[in-house]
């Protein structure tokens, strides 16, 4: 089988070369490189992908040529277009490894018979660790206290001194559980939290490092009035927020809020106001409407806060793993009819 394999400054050529060469399957191989050659500058690139403007992008020289007698074809960011598909005689399979797959064109591939292949899963544990990690840094001041003592001042007061806690015991609300935020529970139920989730559906109860009887199901607006912790692993095809001024000002005033998701389900706005009269306790912030935050961004002159550059999926694993990933689905559907776990319908 023919293969066009496109990877980008995060999932590599070479990372997936790796992957393709233990399968005697693919007998011809394509490697193209799309994008900025740093990952500050394909942040921008990522963000426009995101937004709807994948038409927008600068596709690789010579991928459009290669693509035409192709039956299988990887991506990772490089945009899978109308325009490419035109020219995909052949496609059988996209393997995109990433969760969201708005680089796709999703509706002209399955017009066109191909099989989309995705990886919500690649990254999901790296994400669901960096998330438990914020919850301590705002209800335990570890980043807050690291920046005093590297400046100098041995600091005792804090935004949340006197109502400082564990993380034991609290009620965590998750919002979306998907791959992201079935780990977060699963890694929460160790620390003996209540959690509370708002999701379309109930899934099966069949992860054993779980305690289920710790978990409920609920509507957000409960979930938003009852918890201590919300954390935010959702994701919407509208880009309109799910979190603006409403839901912050149900939140109690002790509470801390978390996104580690996208940038777009929350009014950045709000959350400002939400924090900056204590209409809530904290927040943690990975993803950002514009990256890097700029010197004047509002955010920079909150306290109670803690703000980290999007390096929630940011682990070797999550990038490095991923092709096999990808590749082990396929390989399964193909030898075995084992339909994969991500395909787009």
């Amino acid at each position: 089988m023919k293969v066009v394999a496109v990877g980008d400054v995060f999932i590599t050529p070479e990372m997936m070369r790796k992957s393709f060469e233990k399968y005697e399957e693919f007998d011809e191989c394509q490697y193209f490189f799309f994008g900025q050659n740093t990952r500050r500058k394909m942040r921008g690139t990522v963000k426009t992908i995101e937004l709807g403007g994948r038409d927008k992008c600068k596709l690789p020289d010579g991928y459009l040529e290669a693509i035409e007698d192709a039956e299988v074809l990887m991506v990772h960011l490089c945009p899978v277009t109308e325009k490419v598909l035109k020219r995909a005689k052949k496609l059988k399979y996209i393997l995109c490894n990433r969760g969201g797959i708005e680089n796709i064109d999703a509706d002209a591939a399955k017009d066109r018979h191909i099989k989309v292949l995705f990886n919500p899963a690649h990254n999901a544990n790296a994400v669901a660790e960096f998330t438990i990690g914020t919850m301590f840094c705002e209800l335990r001041n570890i980043a807050r206290s690291h920046m005093a003592v590297k400046s100098g001042d041995w600091r005792e007061k804090y935004p949340n001194s006197g109502r400082i806690i564990e993380l034991r015991n609290l009620t965590v609300g998750i919002v979306g559980f998907g791959n992201v935020g079935e780990l977060v529970c699963e890694k929460l139920s160790g620390f003996g939290c209540n959690i509370l989730v708002s999701n379309l559906f109930q899934p099966e109860r069949t992860n054993p490092r779980i305690n289920w009887d710790k978990v409920q199901f609920v509507e957000l607006d409960e979930l938003i009035t009852r918890s201590d912790i919300i954390s935010l692993h959702a994701r919407s095809k509208s880009k309109e927020p799910l979190f603006g001024k409403r839901e912050f000002e149900l939140m109690k005033k002790t509470a801390i809020f978390i996104n580690t998701a996208r940038s777009y389900m929350v009014d950045c706005d709000a959350l400002y106001n939400a924090l900056n009269k204590q209409l809530i306790e904290g927040a943690a912030i990975d993803v950002f409407e514009v990256e890097p935050l700029g010197p004047d961004h509002p955010f920079l002159s909150l306290d109670n806060i803690t703000l980290t550059n999007h390096r929630g999926g940011d682990t070797v694993n999550a990038y490095s793993d991923s092709p096999d990933m990808m590749l082990r689905e396929l390989i399964g559907f193909l030898h075995e009819g084992k339909e994969p776990k991500y395909l787009i319908r």
